[in-house]
């Protein structure tokens, strides 16, 4: 491509679509690259699944998302998307990894790979980083999690009626696959290193979760963790304390399949590259909340790439108002406000 755009956008999810939506209102030229499909991240979430938040908590560019019940389905998010990207005419290229950017503010080269196998370049004013973290699942670091029978992406119930399924973690993505899971026939124990399910828990899916513990349809050990995984059984280490002991118990639990909810982490090699610092503590880029602006001119952040290893705290309810800070920004230094 010949043409130098005024911002290229790594990352084809809401986050990226909300800075596309807002480059193009304020007249600069854009392109999402995105290494699978448009919203890879919500056409890899499970088909049963449900946002945690409102739809009116997700609408991107004031285009409104009306529904009749209050958090759409995975479904009905994706379509919602597909609308704003086909009303807003966003320009992107799917399938297509980006593989380095270099350069400067006024001039970045942008690499990638297109599904042919084909190698392309573009030039850009400035570079949004939208990548996401669902792609980086943070790792177990135990023996056995290589096994196939081990997930750390949740897919349908389906598959697991009548199995023993041991799903470890206890925040809000390990409470819903317990939850679903038991409606559709698993066996459901959840393991945990800390003391209890974590306060984050949603609070319209905490109450049910504490009524299956208490009448055991849901097992569950916390100050729990996982020290090895075979084939049938999973080996497990409890701390005894805060139980009227101390020591640590050792004991096994058969298991059919392992789902480590454990979480995802953000990728941040790119930036890295391009010279953003990094945070050591939290993991976190370092860049302007005013501007999403990074260290590095002309390098922004948008959605959980400005996370570090708690990423959570940035979902798409806040990272929709990243696009237009970013468009607002650059417009003004491009001299297009």
């Amino acid at each position: 491509m010949s043409e130098k755009l005024d911002v290229i956008i790594v990352g084809g999810g809401p986050c990226g679509l909300a800075c596309a939506v807002a480059a193009r209102r304020h007249g600069l030229s854009h392109l999402i690259l995105e290494k699978g499909a448009f919203l890879n991240t919500l056409v890899n979430f499970p088909e049963t699944m449900t946002f945690f938040s409102a739809a009116e908590l997700l609408e991107i560019g004031g285009i409104p998302f009306s529904l009749p019940h209050l958090r759409p389905t995975r479904a009905e998010g994706i379509a919602y998307f597909q609308k704003v990207a086909q009303r807003e005419n966003v320009r992107m290229r799917t399938y297509e990894p980006v593989t380095e950017v270099t350069g400067r503010f006024g001039d970045f080269l942008v690499k990638s790979v297109d599904r042919t196998g084909r190698q392309r370049e573009y030039r850009s004013r400035a570079v949004v980083m939208a990548t996401g973290y669902y792609d980086h699942p943070r790792p177990l670091g135990v023996p056995g999690e290589e096994l196939d029978h081990v997930k750390h992406y949740y897919d349908k119930p389906y598959l697991y009626f009548r199995q023993k399924v041991i799903v470890i973690g206890a925040r809000n993505s390990a409470a819903q696959v317990a939850l679903e899971l038991i409606r559709y026939g698993a066996d459901v124990t959840i393991v945990h290193r800390g003391p209890g399910v974590s306060d984050r828990v949603k609070a319209w899916i905490r109450p049910e979760l504490d009524a299956r513990l208490r009448d055991g349809r849901i097992k569950a050990y916390f100050n729990t963790v996982v020290e090895r995984i075979e084939r049938d059984k999973v080996h497990l280490a409890q701390r005894a304390d805060g139980q009227g002991g101390t020591g640590i118990r050792r004991f096994t639990l058969p298991a059919d399949f392992v789902l480590a909810m454990t979480g995802y982490q953000p990728n941040h090699s790119h930036l890295a590259a391009l010279g953003v610092d990094i945070d050591p503590e939290s993991g976190a880029p370092v860049y302007d909340e005013e501007t999403m602006e990074t260290n590095v001119p002309g390098v922004y952040l948008a959605g959980v790439a400005a996370g570090g290893y708690e990423p959570n705290i940035l979902m798409i309810e806040n990272g929709r108002f990243h696009g237009p800070k970013i468009a607002a920004h650059l417009a003004r230094r491009l001299g297009r406000a």
